[in-house]
């Protein structure tokens, strides 16, 4: 068993309900759009507590300023490792090259979105991810998506210009989808979600993410009830069976 974990900044779950695309895979997956993120509702602590099971205030990162870990916890990518598996990370924000210390990685690949824009940085970074793994047996791997943020930053979460870069987003993750063999397991999430120009709130707009999971332990249209981000770390590492760090927090979905 594989597992492709894929996040999209800033995705709400109600911005994609009329996108083809989107619906098609929700249809074949296990899903909620109710799923919770945590509180600061911002990209680098969601991460943070996406991989190591544990809300802000036990990691200690509460902005987007990595802060080192005073009682550190093994996130995802490092009891991966100690399991003897491995890891590759695709992503476009440079601030995510801190949800895993060194050597923890088979694989990074980066690929500045502030420099080339968003959207052009998510082709390049999928279309290295295809490669990659199409290429190397990796057990699991990251694919972050950063446009949707960026627009909804710009232009305001929901505006005309936000969902199009949401439908770019999906057209990234079909691409990936369809270049998979069998043995995968697909997630698709978002970090938060957004309202105006602006995240970082409790308001439900902020805090409520999708959650998608399509594979063989995932009955095709179940929805998955009271999930957090924090399930999530457990239930890759559950899908590639290994034991769960000791003091994370979430559970397995499955």
């Amino acid at each position: 068993m594989r597992v492709l974990l894929i996040l999209v900044d800033g995705m709400r779950p109600d911005s994609f309900t009329d996108i083809q695309k989107a619906q098609e895979i929700i249809k074949k997956s296990s899903h909620t759009m109710e799923a919770k993120t945590v509180m600061p509702s911002v990209t680098l602590p969601c991460h943070m507590s996406l991989f190591h099971s544990v809300d802000p205030s036990r990691h200690g990162t509460t902005t987007n300023t990595y802060a080192p870990q005073v009682r550190p916890i093994n996130g995802l990518c490092e009891v991966i490792k100690n399991n003897n598996k491995s890891s590759a990370f695709f992503y476009n924000w440079e601030e995510l090259r801190d949800l895993t210390r060194p050597g923890s990685l088979t694989f990074s690949y980066f690929c500045r979105g502030g420099s080339i824009g968003y959207d052009r940085a998510n082709q390049i970074i999928t279309g290295a991810a295809i490669e990659y793994i199409s290429e190397f047996y990796t057990d699991f791997t990251f694919l972050y998506l950063g446009d949707t943020d960026e627009v909804g930053h710009k232009y305001g979460w929901m505006s005309h210009e936000y969902i199009s870069a949401v439908n770019r987003s999906w057209d990234e993750i079909d691409k990936i989808i369809n270049s998979l063999t069998e043995d995968y397991t697909v997630i698709i999430t978002a970090d938060h979600g957004g309202h105006d120009r602006i995240h970082g709130t409790d308001l439900p707009e902020d805090m409520t993410i999708p959650l998608i999971i399509k594979g063989k332990d995932f009955k095709a249209g179940e929805k998955l009830e009271n999930v957090s981000i924090k399930d999530i770390a457990p239930t890759v590492a559950k899908l590639l069976d290994i034991a769960p760090d000791k003091e994370w927090e979430g559970k397995s979905l499955f």
